[in-house]
């Protein structure tokens, strides 16, 4: 999945096996009845402000203290992971103090 998708939908679910995941949509209705369907429970989706990436997203939902517990510990767990993605691609540069060219000047004679 490409790091500039972008989600007007983003929260948390707990599978039918126990499990609590960070959920992403751009359809809230659509994306409730496909988690109902396949089991999952305390589905708590919100839509963002604006489309944001899954990063934007789950700083997003940390920020307005949607989630508690262990939705809040798949949210933690998820920009963690994300963080570090984003970190990967930093590149950092190192200045390095640049010494002037020496030159020698010569001088014409003039004949």
């Amino acid at each position: 999945m490409s790091a500039d998708k972008l989600f007007t939908v983003a929260g948390t679910a707990t599978n039918s096996d126990g499990t609590t995941k960070a959920r992403f949509a751009n359809d809230l209705v659509a994306r409730i009845k496909i988690l109902n369907k396949a089991g999952c429970t305390n589905i708590n989706l919100v839509e963002l402000p604006r489309a944001m990436t899954k990063l934007e997203a789950l700083q997003y939902l940390t920020e307005q203290g949607i989630t508690e517990g262990d939705a809040g510990y798949a949210v933690a767990s998820k920009l963690s992971e994300k963080s570090k993605v984003a970190k990967k691609g930093e590149v950092k540069v190192k200045a390095v103090k640049a010494s002037a060219p020496k030159t020698t000047a010569k001088t014409a004679e003039k004949a």
